[in-house]
């Protein structure tokens, strides 16, 4: 059954205050910059704000300071959020969301472009955040769970599908819009349908 474009994508409804969430290498930070330029409203990526040099991340070693990080990255009222880190993201600016955009893509599609994304950038040395580079073949040592990425995404694929799918009906997060888009085809349709404010069919709120 064909699902319905919601109705906030085909007015561009959707707020000035949007999350862009999923599992790792969803697309979530190309979606999410997409985005802020068709608003025109700052972009804020989530994994800027909590790597540090050697890949140190401050999730870890320094939550009070991600999540002053994340609280002056959104004190505007108009932003464009892409990133997780939920268990902070709520401490801070989940309760002034107004749109959630759930990349929910299946699990070979997450590891089939992990193995490509993390290839090119370590081919390429290309640097991420801070002073950070890519390492590749740490990202397939499963038993090193530290450093592999694949171990991550693997893993936690399920349980963040059922930690965001309880957020949709948990009455604290009734006020955010929850959008899912569960294939490469239905986050095309969501980017054309707001660029073109068509009726484009294939993409539907959570729970419909």
């Amino acid at each position: 059954m064909t699902k319905e474009l919601d109705p906030a994508v085909q007015n561009n409804s959707l707020g000035q205050r949007i999350l862009i969430t999923g599992n790792s290498c969803s697309g979530k930070s190309t979606l999410g910059s997409h985005l802020a330029t068709f608003l025109n409203v700052p972009f804020v990526e989530l994994d800027a704000l909590n790597w540090e040099a050697n890949w140190v991340g401050l999730n870890e070693t320094d939550p009070d300071e991600l999540m002053r990080r994340m609280q002056a990255a959104t004190v505007g009222d108009r932003w464009v959020v892409a990133g997780s880190y939920t268990q902070f993201a709520q401490q801070t600016f989940w309760p002034r969301l107004e749109t959630i955009v759930w990349l929910d893509l299946p699990l070979h599609q997450l590891v089939g472009r992990m193995l490509r994304r993390s290839w090119k950038r370590w081919r390429t040395n290309e640097l991420l955040w801070g002073t950070n580079y890519e390492k590749f073949w740490p990202q397939l040592m499963v038993w090193r769970k530290e450093d592999s990425l694949l171990w991550w995404i693997v893993t936690q694929y399920q349980p963040k599908r059922e930690k965001m799918l309880a957020c949709h009906i948990d009455p604290q997060w009734s006020h955010i819009r929850f959008i899912r888009l569960c294939s490469s085809a239905e986050i095309n349709d969501f980017t054309h349908a707001l660029a073109q404010n068509t009726s484009t069919p294939c993409i539907a709120t959570l729970g419909s």
